[in-house]
């Protein structure tokens, strides 16, 4: 994704019954971020010899210094807590980072954010040379 001003992604998958539809809806979710705007799309995993296409299960966010790491933090706080949600789970992974499994009916509220920003903001981070001085 070329994104200006981008310095990571974030890779969301999504894991329940329909996760083509939960990442449609995820996807549509996000696009409506205005801090989001042109940085998310839906991907999937890469083909195999042979194969037409791929399940697109999987939201890709362009991250920026500026505010798009809470702005995806907030917004997937929201569309998590919605009641519909309860049997989702995601993966949330930064480029280069670790992977965090965020299980709808079985992390609490206030774990989400916690888990979203261990998830995302150490890369944000580790990229600003002048972080912690």
């Amino acid at each position: 994704m070329d994104i200006g001003g981008a310095v990571a992604t974030a890779e969301i998958s999504v894991l329940s019954e329909a996760p083509v539809a939960d990442a449609e809806s995820l996807t549509g979710w996000l696009k409506g971020e205005s801090e989001l705007v042109g940085r998310v799309r839906r991907t999937g995993p890469p083909l195999s010899p042979g194969e037409l296409g791929s399940l697109l299960d999987t939201v890709t966010v362009a991250l920026s210094t500026g505010g798009t790491i809470t702005a995806l933090i907030a917004s997937l706080r929201t569309w998590l807590a919605h009641p519909r949600r309860s049997d989702i789970r995601l993966k949330v992974r930064r480029e280069g980072g670790p992977t965090v499994e965020i299980d709808a009916k079985r992390v609490k509220r206030t774990d989400v954010e916690k888990m979203l920003r261990q998830a995302l903001e150490d890369q944000e981070q580790r990229q600003d040379p002048g972080a912690g001085e």
